[in-house]
């Protein structure tokens, strides 16, 4: 099977860097029924960006606004899922190299059942022809 690339919106907040922040954003969003198809959360600086993936955007922002989350404004990247093999992230950036895209970033992780999935982000100068070169839909 050949992998899927789907070009997704996503929003991020930043938190404090102490234990408890990520779980109490994470929990309100589960709280107002957020599904996120992805999340990611890391140090920057002092604080934590957590990076929110959501199958609804309009029902993030509205989760986020009832519990005082402040959301950046939307942004764009990549979610991508496959049937899992060596090398299945080299592939993924090798086709953006020879296209000379720089990644920004990429989270990859085996998700279990022979499949894989990542999350991918280049500038927002490069997210047009990134989606052309990866076959996004």
């Amino acid at each position: 099977m050949a992998d899927r690339v789907r070009k997704v919106s996503y929003c991020y907040t930043m938190v404090p860097n102490r234990a408890g922040q990520g779980a109490r954003v994470l929990r309100a969003l589960a709280d107002a029924g957020v599904d996120l198809l992805a999340y990611s959360g890391f140090p920057n600086g002092g604080r934590s960006q957590l990076d929110f993936v959501p199958r609804d955007m309009g029902a993030l922002q509205r989760a986020a606004r009832r519990a005082g989350i402040r959301l950046s404004a939307r942004k764009t990247g990549f979610l991508i899922t496959g049937t899992d093999r060596v090398g299945a992230c080299a592939s993924v950036v090798d086709r953006l190299a020879k296209a000379k895209i720089n990644v920004t970033a990429m989270d990859g992780v085996t998700a279990g059942g022979g499949r894989w999935g990542a999350l991918l982000w280049v500038k927002p100068r490069d997210v047009a022809r990134a989606a052309r070169v990866l076959g996004a839909k």
